[in-house]
């Protein structure tokens, strides 16, 4: 089996200017783990051009550090969603988890809304509450409060998606050490 760690980034506001259904992934980062990890076998990463709200605001940009340009130089969802499918279905049995539910969610609509096939089976792992779960924890922590519980620095640049990605793959002995079959959702 190998777990695709996946984080998206989406366009987003602090205003309500954008509906929570009209958000668009600008960003896909995966990480590939054999089995529990911690050895990365590949990454995929990739900015995506939005469509329904092409112009990033100021939060975005400051949140993500996701420039204009960048997202302007990008290729679109449909192109994008090929190459991440692609990419993952080189692995055995690879298996979409992500901290929270939020990446599904967004995968899943921005496939909807682009009229694309969803690239994962139904299964999915919430690695948040994996975490927290083998950790005694009685709710999910952020991520960057789940590194530095185990004593972790954060790598890169938060909200990244690649980055974020490479963050869930480093605790990965915390994460997939439990049984995930109750936690398939």
């Amino acid at each position: 089996m190998t777990y695709i760690i996946v984080d998206v980034e989406a366009t987003c506001c602090d205003s309500g200017s954008i509906a929570r259904s009209e958000m668009e992934i600008i960003e896909i980062g995966a990480v590939a783990l054999e089995g529990e990890g911690p050895a990365v076998l590949d990454e995929f990463q990739s900015l995506i051009k939005p469509v329904r709200n092409p112009v990033l605001t100021d939060f975005c940009k400051q949140l993500t550090s996701i420039t204009q340009a960048m997202v302007d130089a990008a290729k679109g969802f449909k192109a994008v969603n090929a190459g991440f499918r692609d990419w993952f279905n080189h692995f055995e049995n690879p298996v979409f988890c992500s901290w929270g539910n939020y990446d599904k969610n967004q995968l899943q609509q921005d496939c909807l809304f682009h009229a694309v096939p969803y690239p994962f089976s139904r299964e999915h792992i919430n690695i948040k509450q994996l975490f927290a779960d083998n950790m005694g924890l009685k709710k999910g922590l952020g991520l960057g409060k789940a590194l530095k519980k185990v004593d972790v620095s954060f790598v890169g640049t938060a909200h990244r998606g690649i980055d974020d990605a490479r963050n869930m793959a480093a605790i990965a002995g915390y994460i997939f050490r439990g049984d995930t079959d109750n936690l398939i959702t």
